[in-house]
């Protein structure tokens, strides 16, 4: 029944396996008083489990079909329901210290992480359900870096959680999933760093994973390939290597000497 009640355009597929739904409030350390934010509470499965430990939660939700529902569901309980977007919600009137857990449509993912990471009002920690293999690029070490990794984790320390088979989905997505934890770092990765300039010398080495960084950051930084060599030599990273091999100390160093030698 519950599939004949999704909408493909949403990406919407209800989880209710208690054991995994448990899981992400206890990675969220949820406990009373916490202000949670949910992302897509669908039928409430997560919502009811959030409430259970006491914690007030503010939902936003895109399927105007789902509200009446919800809110005849959780009438009485400290339950807000915003009918948007979530990039048109603003995260700043949320209390500091504020939790996201959440089982996202997978298309979401990659834009909502930029947001996290660029939010003026960060949470405390994000505890998502997301596809497989997002989770483990996400919390990736050198040799399967990517843009996204590098940004989330000059934020937020990264763990992984239980991996959850598709079939526990309703309807099954194509795919497995797996709950993905960011806990927001209380002082910076690294200090005295302009974040634009570190993520343009970012973006620049994952312009083209095939290449090689003498030549991603010589045709992004508009740097000849000498002055790049050089730039890598100091830093201690071989002119031949990619972008993914970097680790984060990697590219704070490598920032570092671009930097100084600007």
């Amino acid at each position: 029944m519950d599939e004949l009640h999704t909408k493909k355009s949403l990406g919407q597929h209800w989880l209710t396996d208690s054991a995994t739904l448990e899981e992400m409030c206890e990675q969220a350390g949820v406990a009373a008083a916490d202000t949670i934010l949910e992302i897509g509470p669908g039928k409430g499965s997560l919502t009811s489990k959030l409430l259970d430990r006491g914690a007030r939660v503010v939902a936003v939700e895109l399927d105007e079909g789902l509200e009446l529902d919800l809110r005849e569901k959780f009438k009485g309980q400290p339950f807000i329901l915003n009918m948007l977007s979530i990039f048109d919600f603003d995260l700043s009137t949320l209390p500091h210290g504020y939790k996201i857990v959440s089982n996202i449509p997978y298309y979401l993912t990659a834009h909502l992480l930029r947001m996290l990471c660029e939010t003026p009002h960060p949470p405390q920690v994000v505890v998502l359900l997301v596809q497989k293999e997002v989770a483990e690029r996400v919390a990736s070490g050198p040799g399967d870096m990517s843009f996204i990794s590098v940004a989330v984790q000059l934020n937020y320390e990264v763990a992984l959680g239980r991996i959850v088979p598709a079939k526990l989905f309703s309807p099954p997505p194509k795919v497995n999933s797996q709950i993905l934890i960011m806990q927001r770092r209380t002082e910076p990765l690294f200090v005295n760093i302009q974040t634009k300039e570190f993520f343009r010398l970012v973006k620049a080495g994952f312009a083209n994973r095939r290449k090689t960084l003498l030549n991603s950051l010589s045709a992004g930084l508009l740097l000849s390939k000498g002055a790049v060599k050089g730039l890598l030599t100091e830093s201690g990273i071989q002119p031949s290597a990619r972008a993914q091999e970097l680790s984060m100390k990697d590219w704070h160093v490598l920032y570092t000497k671009v930097v100084n030698n600007a």
